[in-house]
């Protein structure tokens, strides 16, 4: 995946991440710190806070691999090379 696409997709991901921090009204790297060392095992036993905090975990995972992937490849070249230009009429 080009360094364009990895933008395009992290901010696609960010916008379904927002719902989820406007929601329960904590950021996602906070949720998944939490989520991950077993401070919100209490909410298990809820259907709608289950399903939720899955996919919340799903999407922000997946937003750090696209960032790992962004770093890796921004490392390996120099920005002015990737940025994508437009001119203006």
């Amino acid at each position: 995946m080009e360094i364009h696409e990895l933008v395009l997709e992290m901010k696609l991901l960010e916008r379904r991440l927002t719902l989820y921090e406007e929601k329960y009204g904590v950021l996602s790297e906070d949720f998944y710190a939490a989520l991950t060392s077993g401070q919100l095992s209490r909410y298990d036993e809820f259907d709608e806070t289950r399903t939720d905090f899955s996919r919340w975990k799903g999407i922000y995972e997946t937003w750090l691999r696209r960032k790992q992937a962004y770093v890796k490849q921004l490392g390996e070249r120099e920005l002015a090379s990737t940025l994508r230009f437009q001119p203006s009429y």
